[in-house]
């Protein structure tokens, strides 16, 4: 049981703030998934031990923040405000392109 209390005391530091330039690289995917739909289609033929056969890939994310019509800067702000406890060092304007 004396092993016990510094790993759970590693948990919950872990489940502390972070730095404001770690919570801006963590933030930056969920303001740019805010900004709409992303994902990855793919088409190919596969060939293998039982045959030839066409095979095709598609994978959509859909943000419920894209979905409400959410402000990508005000998605990343809230998000660095809330996982560091600090203001972002850098607009989310100046981070993106178009």
């Amino acid at each position: 049981m004396r092993h016990l209390a510094p790993l759970v005391l590693v948990f919950l530091a872990a489940c502390g703030p972070v730095s404001v330039h770690r919570a801006e690289e963590m933030c930056l995917k969920s303001a740019r998934e805010a900004k709409g739909p992303t994902g990855t289609a793919g088409i190919g033929i596969v060939s293998g031990p039982s045959g030839t056969r066409p095979r095709g890939d598609l994978e959509l994310n859909i943000s419920s923040d894209w979905l409400m019509r959410r402000d990508p800067a005000v998605v990343y702000e809230t998000c660095v405000m809330s996982k560091s406890g600090q203001a972002p060092s850098r607009p989310y304007n100046m981070l993106v392109r178009g």
